[in-house]
C-alpha cells in the first residue's frame, strides 16, 4: 500500500476506535515519536466522546495504581483501611494510552488483558474488596527498533487494528487533499449519531461467513480476530449511516483486522464462479431466417439477474472480502514468516541473556515476599508499612500509645524485595571440517558462523567453537566473549578427513553440561552434512558411525539442550534432517539460512531453553 493509502486507513481506524473503544479493544500503532503519530493521536482525541476518559499508563505502574487497592497514606492517617480506585477503573468507557508498549512488563500486560476480558476490576487483598466496571480500549504505541522488542502477545491479540505508520511521511499526514475523503464521514458532529446507530446494526449471515472464511484462508488462528473484524464492520456501517453490514463494511474489516494478522498467503487462484463466466459459450447453429423471434422473457429476466444481489454466486462475497485483505498484506510476508516460524512462540521474552533466576541481592526487582532482612536481603519499606497500616488502631490501643504519628511494626509485617537476573548464554558452534564439507561448503559454513558470532557479540553472549574432522573432535575455543579469538579459531580450521559426528556430539554434550552446572544457558549450533563415517572410538564404518551418532543425539536430546542443525550439504540431505529429528533440533538447510534467519532462530532457541529452565 502507498503511504497515502496507509494514512487514509489510519484515519479511518481512528474514527472507528473513537466510535466504539471498548468493543474494538483498541489499536496497536507501530510508529516512533514524531509529528505523524501526534497528528493521528490528535485526530483520535477530536473524534472521541468528550465525556470519555483518556488515561496514560506508565510502564512502571504498580498494581495498586493500576487495579486499585489500599491507599497507604490515607490508611496511615485514618488508622483504618482506605481503598483507592485504580487507573483501569477510572478509564471506564474511554481509552488507555500505552507509550513504548514493547517495554511493557509481561505481568502488567497480563493484568491489562484480564480486565479487558472480564470488563471489570476485582480486588480482594490487603483487607480491601473492590469491584468496578471497567470497559475501555487500549492504544499501544510500538516504538521497537529491532525484532528483539515486541508488544506482549496477550495484549496484541485483544487489539482489533494493527497499524504501521513507519512509511507515512509528514507530508502525507498533513496533506488535506490526501485524507479529506477518508475523514469526510468522520466529522465530530456525526459521531454522536453513529454511536446511537451502532446498537441497531444487524449482520447478515453471508457477511459473517465471508469474514470467517477470509480469516481461515489467511491462516489467522486466533478466534478473537473474526469477532473483532465483525465489530469493526458494524462500526463502519454505523459510521456510514447504515443499519446493516454490507460488503463494503466487511472489506474494510478484513483490511484493518485480518490482513495484519495473516500468517499464510492464499492460493494464487481461488476457486470460484469467475472462470466459468469467462469461458466462451459453445457455438450454436444460427436460426433459419423464417424462424420465429425469441421470446422476450429471457431478454427481460437477464438484466434483473445481473442487477439483483440475491442472484450473486455464493462465494462472490467471500472472494471480495479476501481480495481486500490480500491487497493490504504487508510486504515481505513470506520472508518474515519463514524467519519466525521456528520460534514464534519461544521468542516471547527473548532477551540478551539466558534463563532468568531468582536472587535476593542482585538483578531487577520482581516483587516482594515476607521475610526478615537478613543475609543481605533488602527490606522493602513500602510493603512493610502497607502490611502494618490496617492494624495501627488495634496495636496502639493494646500498647496504650496515644501518638497517632507513631507506626507500630511487628516482625510478621517485614517484607523483603525479590530480584531476578538472567543467566549467561553460551552459544557452542560445532563445525564440520571433514573432507565432504571441505569439498562442498566449508567456506560458506565459516561465513555463516562469523555472522552469528557478530550477533552473539551484540547480545553479549559467550561463544565456544568445536571443530571435528579426521577421527576426533577438538575444542578450538573455550567459552569467551572475544570475537577476534573466535574468528581466528575458525580461520585456522583446516578441512579434510573423515566425519566423526558422534565424537562432536559427545564433546558438545560435555561442554553443555559443564555450562549448565555453572548456571549458564547453552545453545548448540551444529553445522554439518550429517554423513557420519567415523565411529565414537575412531574406527571407520558408516553403519556403526551412524548408530553412534544417533545414540549421542539421543543423549543430547535427553539433556534438554537447545540445538540448531544447519545442513551444509549442496542440497538438503535426508540424513541431516533425520539427525535433527532424533535430537529434536531445529533443522535449517544452509541455502535458506540467511544471516537474519540464523540469528532469529538462535535467539528463539535460547529463549526456549531459558523458559524451560525457568
Amino acid at each position: 500500500m502507498s503511504p497515502s493509502a496507509t494514512w487514509a486507513d489510519a484515519t479511518l481506524a481512528a474514527a472507528l476506535l473513537a466510535l466504539d473503544p471498548a468493543g474494538l479493544g483498541g489499536a496497536a500503532v507501530r510508529a516512533g515519536a514524531g509529528p505523524v503519530r501526534d497528528q493521528w493521536l490528535a485526530l483520535l482525541k477530536t473524534l472521541l466522546d468528550p465525556a470519555a476518559p483518556f488515561r496514560k499508563l506508565p510502564g512502571h505502574i504498580r498494581d495498586e495504581r493500576l487495579l486499585g487497592g489500599l491507599d497507604l497514606a490515607a490508611t496511615l492517617q485514618a488508622g483504618r483501611p482506605v481503598a483507592q480506585r485504580g487507573l483501569l477503573a477510572e478509564s471506564n468507557g474511554g481509552l488507555v494510552l500505552v507509550a513504548m508498549a514493547e517495554r511493557l512488563p509481561t505481568a502488567t500486560a497480563a493484568r491489562l488483558a484480564a480486565v479487558m476480558d472480564q470488563r471489570e476490576v476485582v480486588i480482594e487483598r490487603d483487607g480491601v474488596t473492590q469491584r468496578h466496571a471497567s470497559r475501555f480500549g487500549v492504544v499501544a504505541f510500538d516504538e521497537s527498533a529491532s525484532d528483539d522488542e515486541a508488544v506482549p502477545r496477550a495484549l496484541m491479540d485483544r487489539l482489533a487494528m494493527h497499524l504501521d505508520l513507519g512509511e507515512v511521511s509528514k507530508r502525507d499526514a498533513f496533506d488535506a487533499d490526501a485524507d479529506a475523503e477518508a475523514d469526510a464521514d468522520a466529522a465530530p458532529h456525526d459521531m454522536a449519531d453513529a454511536r446511537a446507530r451502532l446498537a441497531r446494526v444487524t449482520v447478515p449471515e453471508e457477511q459473517l461467513h465471508a469474514l470467517c472464511a477470509a480469516a481461515a484462508v489467511l491462516g489467522v488462528a486466533s478466534m478473537r480476530a473474526p469477532l473483532m473484524a465483525l465489530r469493526v464492520a458494524c462500526a463502519h456501517a454505523a459510521l456510514a449511516g447504515r443499519e446493516e453490514v454490507g460488503a463494503e463494511d466487511s472489506t474494510v474489516a478484513a483490511r484493518l483486522v485480518l490482513a495484519p494478522r495473516a500468517t499464510t498467503l492464499p492460493p494464487a487462484e481461488a476457486p470460484g464462479p469467475e472462470p466459468e463466466l469467462e469461458q466462451e459459450p459453445p457455438a450454436e447453429p444460427s436460426p433459419p431466417e423464417d424462424a420465429a423471434p425469441p421470446e422476450p422473457q429471457d431478454d427481460e429476466t437477464q438484466p434483473e439477474a445481473e442487477d439483483s444481489p440475491a442472484e450473486l454466486p455464493a462465494g462472490a462475497i467471500d472472494d471480495v472480502v479476501l481480495q481486500a485483505a490480500v491487497a493490504a498484506l504487508p510486504a515481505g510476508l513470506l520472508a518474515r514468516l519463514k524467519a519466525e516460524q521456528a520460534g514464534r512462540e519461544q521468542a516471547r521474552g527473548a532477551g540478551k541473556s539466558g534463563a532468568p533466576q531468582k536472587s535476593g541481592t542482585r538483578g531487577r526487582p520482581s516483587g516482594v515476599r515476607r521475610g526478615e532482612p537478613r543475609g543481605g536481603l533488602r527490606l522493602n519499606l513500602i510493603e512493610t508499612l502497607r502490611t502494618a497500616a490496617p492494624w495501627q488502631r488495634l496495636r496502639r490501643a493494646a500498647l496504650a500509645v496515644a501518638d497517632p504519628r507513631r507506626v507500630i511494626v511487628h516482625a510478621e509485617d517485614f517484607h523483603v524485595t525479590r530480584y531476578r537476573q538472567r543467566r549467561e548464554t553460551t552459544t557452542i558452534f560445532v563445525v564440520d571440517a571433514s573432507g565432504s564439507s571441505a569439498l562442498n561448503r566449508l567456506a560458506e559454513a565459516k561465513g555463516a558462523v562469523e555472522l552469528l558470532l557478530a550477533d552473539c557479540y551484540i547480545r553479549r553472549d559467550r561463544v565456544a567453537v568445536i571443530g571435528f574432522r579426521g577421527r576426533s573432535a577438538e575444542l578450538l575455543l573455550p567459552p569467551t566473549r572475544s570475537l577476534v579469538r573466535a574468528k581466528r579459531s575458525l580461520a585456522g580450521l583446516p578441512g579434510g578427513g573423515g566425519t566423526p559426528l558422534a565424537a562432536a556430539l559427545e564433546a558438545s554434550f560435555r561442554l553443555a553440561e559443564t555450562l549448565r552446572r555453572r548456571g549458564e544457558t547453552p545453545v548448540v549450533v551444529l553445522l554439518t552434512d550429517g554423513r557420519a563415517n567415523v565411529a565414537l572410538d575412531g574406527t571407520g564404518g558408516r553403519a556403526r558411525a551412524e548408530a553412534d551418532a544417533t545414540a549421542a543425539a539421543y543423549r543430547l536430546r535427553g539433556a534438554g539442550c537447545a540445538v540448531l542443525l544447519v545442513d551444509t550439504s549442496p542440497q538438503p540431505h535426508p540424513m541431516a534432517a533425520q539427525l535433527a529429528t532424533e535430537m529434536q533440533a531445529t533443522y535449517l538447510p544452509l541455502p535458506q539460512a540467511g544471516a537474519e534467519t540464523l540469528s532469529q532462530i538462535v535467539r528463539a532457541r535460547a529463549a526456549g531453553a531459558a523458559a524451560k529452565r525457568a
